[in-house]
Formats: structure tokens, sequence, C-alpha cells
């Protein structure tokens, strides 16, 4: 349709690609960041409010707070799975216990 001029894009000036991919980058480290931090608030909230159990509940709050922090402070996202496991399995092994 529009074959009258040329692409002007990939040869712009001030084409900063490798910037762009490092925010998407960030953007979505700090998106999986954030998911996992809410499904942890999540397995808190029906440990403490669908369970009773409230001392539990703010060890995950906690939990998952301490694997939040460097999550988002570094690029790394080893710390809010480690926590995301372990609000997991006390999540788990506190539904599985017989009251």
């Amino acid at each position: 349709m529009a074959e009258h001029g040329a692409v002007e894009y990939s040869t712009a000036t001030g084409n900063d690609y490798p910037a762009h991919e490092q925010g998407y980058e960030r953007f979505v480290h700090l998106t999986l960041v954030g998911i996992l931090y809410v499904v942890t608030i999540l397995f808190g909230l029906a440990t403490g409010g669908v369970m009773g159990h409230w001392f539990l509940a703010a060890a995950i709050f906690v939990i998952g707070l301490l694997g939040a922090i460097p999550g988002l402070l570094s690029a790394s996202t080893a710390p809010s799975y480690v926590a995301f496991v372990i609000c997991f399995l006390i999540f788990a092994f506190t539904g599985l216990s017989p009251h």
C-alpha cells in the first residue's frame, strides 16, 4: 500500500532498541515478583482467615515480604521463588494437618 517511502524505523537516529529490551525485561521481572507476592498474601489470608491460624499467617506475610523486597531490588527472581515455595508449604501443611 505505502511503497512510496523508505522504512525509517531501523535506520532512524536515536533508535535505542537495547534500552527498550531492558525496560521490557524489567517490567516482566517486576510483574513476576509482584504476582508471586500477591499469591503469598493470598496464602496468608487463607491460612489465617479460613483455617484460623493467624500466627502462621503472619509468618507467611513476613516471609513473602522478605522474598519480594530483594526480588524487587535485584535482577534475580530466586528470593521470590524461595519465599513462594516456603509460604506454599506452610499453607499446604496447615491445611492438611488435623485440628
